[in-house]
Order: structure tokens, then sequence, then C-alpha cells
């Protein structure tokens, strides 16, 4: 047979997700502020939708023949907008509101600006800055706040430095090596190999490098990087270099009479030298990382009322939004020719559908959150320790959706509850038999177990097995494997390496 290109026809079914299913689900997994975003971003693509700046003074309108007092007035030009959907400051408040006062203010501020501005150069005897010179100092104002990272001011410290121009190319090269927290991720000799570089001049550079700010920055391992900050406070003979020098393993795994045997010192000695390592920073870079903070904007409010919990969702960050009256209009007049009626009617019909499938998400969410408040009852009154086990497919029945459709809306989400704000995935665990018949959610039951750790004697540490004990006490049947994982998820170490001597 020979080899070529052929065309054939197969017939075949497939499932394909609809572009409004697609943006219908897209809007139901985000949360607040992506959601916030997705908004603004069909506020901008799509020209017959409009924000209602003010939902106790602004009225949907749907029916034409009530939308305006005079037709005529509204065909007189097609080009303007309707009079009534120009926002007028002075006809919302005729008696001068305190937005009133604070435009006044602000054009007093703007105008005392400008004065010292004119003053200041009159005084100089200097001409009125350009718009380069404008651009040039706001630039340098906005770098002001601006955060410099790492490798900035790794560069910045090589260029103040008494190196050579050969030595600031190598210099160079290795700092373009050097990770986020302070590491270098390439060794000396392939740095020197890939670059062609003498192997000693890059050894030499690299020393240079390691004396930089901040301490233990240029280290190739952990063990380099706390040496190198005990050597900048000058404590080459203490007793924390010596561990890390020649015991950093067992340092590690906490062998302290093995630490203590091969120094020659006391347990306690070697116990207060961790004391004093622990402070040292095994990654110096994160402090010019940014910000990583995560802000969270709650989702759902559960407020006690009497003796009852009422669940509100948070509408304030999302856009609220309308069809224009202006587009309808323009779809009824005689002068339209029929692609403008069919490019409007698309988009009107385009901004229905996200309409409605913001009110469907909202909806959902809040049906969703007031079964969880509805089966969580005892949490909300009495904590982490009375959460009860509750699958998505239990919700999932009774709100009438997809246990996929509760995955969706649950992710990303947070709820406002009178014991804090938690992930509304927070509430879905699974559960662990008790010896009189009861169920207890595993999440309350890692929180027992953290409890036990906690208050446990430091000295003789609790194995898992004992645990176990303790648990079937309270009756609460768990295997040892489950509390070895439940203590890996809890970050609590094994028994032996928590033993204090």
């Amino acid at each position: 047979m020979a080899l070529g290109l052929q065309q054939t026809q197969r017939l075949g079914l497939s499932q394909v997700l609809a572009p409004q299913l697609q943006q219908s689900l897209a809007l139901l997994q985000a949360p607040t502020l992506e959601l916030k975003a997705l908004v603004e971003r069909e506020l901008q693509q799509n020209c017959v939708l409009e924000e209602v700046t003010n939902l106790s003074t602004e009225v949907e309108i749907t029916d034409k023949t009530s939308s305006r007092e005079d037709d005529t007035s509204a065909a007189a030009d097609p080009a303007e907008p309707p009079k009534d959907m120009i926002y007028d400051p002075a006809q919302e408040k005729p008696g001068g509101g305190p937005d009133d006062h604070l435009e006044a203010d602000w054009q007093k501020l703007q105008q005392i600006d400008s004065e010292w501005r004119e003053r200041g150069l009159q005084s100089n005897g200097a001409s009125r800055p350009s718009e380069e010179e404008e651009e040039r100092r706001q630039f340098i104002m906005d770098s002001l706040v601006s955060k410099s990272s790492l490798h900035d001011n790794l560069l910045e410290q090589v260029r103040t430095s008494d190196m050579t121009p050969e030595q600031i190319e190598i210099a160079e090269l290795i700092v373009g090596n050097i990770d986020d927290h302070g590491y270098v991720k390439s060794s000396i000799e392939e740095l020197a190999l890939n670059h062609q570089k003498p192997i000693e001049m890059v050894g030499e550079v690299l020393k240079m490098i390691q004396t930089f700010q901040p301490p233990g920055v240029g280290a190739r391992d952990l063990r380099e990087c706390l040496l190198l900050q005990l050597e900048r406070s000058e404590r080459q003979e203490s007793l924390e270099y010596k561990i890390i020098d020649k015991f950093m393993e067992a340092l590690g795994r906490r062998r302290l009479p093995e630490m203590a045997k091969g120094l020659d010192v006391t347990v306690d000695e070697i116990q207060d030298a961790m004391e004093s390592i622990a402070k040292l920073d095994p990654k110096p870079g994160r402090a010019f990382s940014p910000d990583i903070n995560q802000y969270v904007v709650p989702e759902v409010f559960v407020t006690k009322l009497g003796d009852e919990y009422q669940v509100t969702t948070n509408n304030d960050p999302v856009p609220q939004l309308r069809i224009s009256n202006y587009y309808k209009d323009l779809m009824t007049q005689a002068e339209s020719s029929s692609d403008v009626r069919d490019y409007i009617r698309e988009k009107i019909r385009a901004g229905k559908f996200l309409i409605r499938s913001l009110h469907q998400r909202q909806q959902t969410i809040t049906n969703i959150a007031r079964e969880i408040v509805a089966r969580q009852r005892d949490f909300m009154e009495h904590g982490v320790g009375a959460l009860r086990p509750m699958t998505m497919v239990q919700v999932a029945d009774v709100v009438h959706v997809h246990e996929t459709t509760v995955s969706r809306a649950v992710s990303g989400k947070y709820m406002q509850t009178p014991q804090g704000i938690f992930e509304m995935k927070y509430f879905f665990t699974s559960g662990i038999s008790t010896s009189d018949g009861g169920i207890m959610s595993n999440t309350s039951v890692k929180d027992i177990i953290s409890d036990i750790f906690s208050a446990e004697n430091r000295a003789k540490p609790l194995s898992d097995q004992e645990v176990v004990k303790i648990l079937a006490e309270r009756q609460i049947m768990i295997a040892r494997r489950t509390v070895a994982k439940y203590r890996d998820e809890l970050n609590i170490l094994p028994s032996n390496l928590r033993k204090v001597y």
C-alpha cells in the first residue's frame, strides 16, 4: 500500500460543552475577586451591559411603553443616550450631599498643590518641567515604594564592590544562578565549564558574594548557609558552629546523645545550642520575596438571630448588571439596519444569559450554604470539636444539583461563621465510628489528636499506639496507621524525633 495523505469520513458521537455552558461553569467556580474581574471584562466586551451604580434608586425597566413619558424626546437624536440614563450628581443630590463637599475639598487640594509647585519654580528661577521630566519624577516616586528583588540587590552590591571587570562578569553569572531562597543552584565546576571561566576565579568570586547581604546568601546547601551566618557574627568557635560543621545529619534527626558524646559536652548544652541554631534563617533570600498574602473575601455570611442562623451572600464586590435602555430603544428605531439589529440582539441575548448565570450562581451558593449550616449547627455553636461528617452527595441530593456542581460551587469559597472564617470545603469530611454507635468527623479527630500530642510529656513522647489507646478510652475507634497518617498531616514528628533530653 502506497504511503500518502487520504481523506476519510467517520460518524461518531461526542459531548461538547457549549460556550454559554462553559461561561456558566466558570462563573460558578470563580471566587468573589475572580468573579469581579470576569464581570468587569464582560462589561468592557458587551456594549449593551451597564453597571447599576445605586440599587436603591435604579429600577430595571423592561417595558418600553413605561420607560419613557415622552417618546418623541427619546427618538429625537438616536446618537444620544436617553437623558434618564445620564448620571447627574446635581439632580441626585439637589440639597448638596457629602459628595459635593468631597469634590470641593479635592479641588482645594489640587489648587494648593498647583500654587506650591508654581511657587517652588519661581523661587528656583526655573521653568516649568517638561512632560519627560514629570514622567521621570513620577517613575522615581513610584519606585520608592516598590520592593527590590534579591537579584537586584545582589547586582547592586556587585557594582559597588571592588571587583575587577572580569570578576563582575563572573559575579553576574553567579547571581543569575541564585534562587529566590538565596542558594546557588549550579556548582562551581558547572559555572566554569558552561561559561568558559577559570574555576579558581569562579570560586573566589563566589566567596566574595557570600560576604554580601543578607547573611548566608550564595550558599550551596543548608549547612553552608548556616555556617556563613555564624561566621558573619564571628562565632566560628561556638558550639553551634561545631554542631553544624560536624554533626549536621545528627542535628536533623535530633540525636542529642550522639552529638553530646562526639563534642564532649552535656545534653543540656546541646539543647541550648539547638535553640540558638533555630534562630538562624535557613532561607535568607525570602526577605526579598514579593508579598504572597492572600486576601480572603467571604462569599457567605452566617449570623445568629435569636435561636436561628441566617445565611446571606456577599454581593457587594460583584458589579450589578442590567441591559441598557438605550440599546433597547435602538432596536425599535426604523432607521436601524438589520445588521445593527442582529448585532444588538446577539449582545442582548449574551448579556441576559450572563445576568441569569450570575443570579443562578448566587442562588446555588446560598442553597448549599444553608444546607451546610443546617447540618453543621453544632459546629456553629461549639466549634471544630462538634463538626459532623458530611459529604457532597448528601448536600447535592437536598439542593437538587449534581455532586460536581457542589464541588465547583464551594471551590475557593469562604464562609464567615460565628467560629471564624472557613473554606466551604472544610465542612465536607468523612466520618469515624465511635464505640457508642455514633459518627465523628475526621477533622474533629485530628483536632483531638493535636491536643493529645501538645499535652504530652516531651521527655517521654507518646507513640502512635499509645494515642490509639487514649482515643479508645474516649470511645473513638481508630487504627494505628490512621493515627500515623493524621500525625503526618498535622506536621508532627514521630516519637523518637520529638523526644527532649
